[in-house]
């Protein structure tokens, strides 16, 4: 055998054995006439000794980075331990050893702080996959995995797998499509979720569903994205939301208990969509701190039921808010002494494109109750006291203010408001809270196509009292601009999104049952009935034979793994990602197929060869 023990298992209690470990060179010390090697493998680090009496077989083998190797030998107690490895009370005393294959010298450096950039790490991701970082951060991917897939069984869920190869009816992210050989000029669709094959599961009776399942988008990158993600996906049958809150906020708390030993006990708190926007500018507000939004001025059709303070604002003809459509606020706590230069680089960040403002007013509310800004021209302190209140803000602390269009503007506050709360160190990565977001638009209206799309995927049921709204109503729209009147602008989705520290681990809703109301949703989406047949005839007749009412979530669990690995990036916890371009620079995909392969599948390019 080539080993009896791996390089994390040995202890002092194991003083005296003889054993056999393999694995790679870490690093070789020489001292004198002795030699120390530090061996890897994935379960830890062990130090061996090569004694004055392997100096002429490793004078004929030297040893380098790297290398695999195997070794015999009896286990000691170190003299000079290392409190900072499981392992590092003991070394093995080498009796022999075998060089099982070399190694040229890496490109990098393998090891935590290694000398590598992404790039390069990328290339060579097999030797970036060595390294303990990653390591870990795999082995914690591998966690929740487990976490879930105990869960679930525990829950009756059946693990059932769904078809990649399926047909592309593309509503919203663009499809990843392959071609038939056996059918020239047809193409099958990478599935963006098993949608509708687990609804079709719970027509066919299998109530409880899950997959840990790859999912294919062909969109943008950035850090929480690739174009191919994992997702933990679930359905259940005969439920109704509250049951799929409960089922699922059991799932996540198990996992938080059985990968990083925290008892999550508190009650998750919900909040409805217009809330979340109303308070915090987006529909998955990082709740581990307040700093809410105060709406000085908005437009009237974006929350008719909220109140309106352009009071506070208007009369004293300042023109950035005068022709503003929406002014928002929010106050930092302790922040009143900022520095105008650093008030100054303030503004610069939220002019940055990302952000997309033309500018910042600030109002500091000083520890003594005096009143400094940059339209006190403007405004008398007694109306920048009343601002100031109106924000929740105390002495000591700093108002800031975005005007401008309502879309950009409420946007621009919200990340301005994350910005803030991770330079006043109220963003811990190690502190958890969880959230639910309720009651979003069932549809949102696409401007520039002058039609409805649904808001999350056209399988959403509307909340029960809002389906006689939408059967009623004719989804056609004679005037775009008055499309925020139309019934179908006020009807709300019965979904829910799980929140996690400001970011979306999971979402779904309850499902459309029923083939009328289907149809119906098909044709608020401008779909005319063939088709709705065409795309999802197979969805319609299964309809037909007795569906029954279902609901379901999917989680992002790549997104999940990094959320509770203390990254921002899910590319650190999936083996083998894509950079920021959909490369795979490892493997130099995608690439070019020869003229045969595209004459097999009846493919003729139009582009010029590069």
């Amino acid at each position: 055998m080539y080993r009896t023990h791996t390089c994390g298992e040995l202890r002092k209690a194991d003083e005296g054995k003889e054993v056999t470990l393999a694995g790679w060179v870490q690093t070789v010390r020489k001292f004198g006439s002795i030699n120390f090697v530090d061996l890897r493998d994935r379960y830890g680090i062990t130090q061996l000794l090569f004694g004055e009496e392997l100096n002429g077989q490793l004078d004929e083998n030297p040893l380098g980075r790297e290398f695999v190797l195997q070794v015999k030998g009896r286990v000691s107690e170190r003299s000079n331990k290392n409190p900072n490895l499981p392992t590092g009370e003991i070394e093995i005393k080498v009796l022999s050893f075998s060089i099982l294959n070399k190694a040229v010298t890496p490109p990098f450096t393998i090891q935590d702080d290694t000398d590598g950039g992404d790039d390069l790490r990328m290339k060579y991701r097999y030797l970036d996959l060595r390294r303990n970082a990653v390591k870990k951060n795999l082995e914690l991917r591998y966690a929740v995995n487990r976490a879930a897939r105990n869960y679930l069984h525990e829950h009756d869920f059946m693990d059932l797998e769904t078809p990649f190869l399926i047909k592309s009816t593309p509503e919203g992210a663009r499809d990843f499509v392959v071609p038939s050989r056996m059918n020239a000029g047809q193409f099958y669709a990478l599935p963006q979720s098993p949608q509708t094959f687990k609804q079709l599961l719970m027509v066919s009776g299998y109530d409880r569903y899950f997959q840990i399942v790859k999912c294919f988008r062909d969109e943008d990158l950035r850090a929480d994205r690739q174009p191919e993600f994992t997702q933990i996906d679930c359905e259940m049958s005969f439920v109704q939301q509250e049951d799929i809150l409960h089922m699922f906020e059991g799932m996540i708390k198990y996992i938080f208990k059985q990968v990083k030993g925290i008892d999550y006990t508190e009650k998750i708190e919900r909040m409805s969509w217009e809330d979340a926007m109303w308070n915090f500018g987006n529909d998955k507000p990082d709740i581990r701190f307040g700093m809410k939004i105060l709406n000085l001025k908005f437009p009237a059709y974006t929350f008719p039921q909220k109140e309106n303070r352009s009071d506070l604002i208007d009369g004293v003809n300042f023109q950035v808010f005068d022709s503003a459509e929406t002014v928002l606020a929010i106050a930092v706590p302790g922040s009143s002494e900022t520095t105008r230069k650093d008030l100054d680089l303030l503004t610069e960040w939220v002019k940055r494109p990302q952000v997309g403002m033309k500018g910042l007013v600030y109002i500091r509310y000083n520890a003594d109750g005096s009143l400094k800004s940059s339209i006190d021209k403007f405004y008398s302190e007694d109306r920048l006291l009343e601002i100031a209140k109106a924000a929740d803000a105390h002495p000591g602390d700093l108002i800031l203010m975005l005007a401008g269009t309502e879309e950009r503007t409420r946007k621009a506050v919200s990340e301005l408001r994350l910005e803030m709360g991770k330079r006043k160190g109220l963003r811990k990565e190690t502190e958890y809270k969880l959230l639910w977001v309720l009651d979003f638009p069932l549809f949102e209206y696409a401007e520039e196509e002058n039609r409805w799309v649904a808001r999350h995927h056209p399988f959403t049921a509307p909340k029960p009292d809002h389906i006689e709204i939408m059967i009623q109503h004719n989804p056609a729209i004679e005037d775009p601009a008055h499309y925020l009147k139309h019934p179908y602008a006020g009807i709300k989705a019965n979904a829910y999104d799980m929140v996690l520290n400001g970011n979306e681990i999971g979402g779904g809703s309850i499902r459309i049952f029923q083939r009328g109301l289907q149809e119906k949703m098909f044709e608020a989406l401008g779909m005319t009935k063939e088709e709705s047949m065409h795309k999802f005839g197979f969805l319609l007749g299964a309809f037909e034979y007795g569906a029954p009412p279902h609901g379901g979530i999917a989680f992002g669990f790549d997104r999940l793994c990094a959320i509770l690995g203390g990254s921002e990036s899910i590319r650190d916890f999936i083996a083998f990602p894509k950079n920021n371009s959909g490369r795979d620079v490892m493997l130099d995909a995608p690439a070019t197929i020869d003229d045969r392969q595209l004459a097999e599948l009846s493919i003729k390019l139009d582009i010029e060869k590069k």
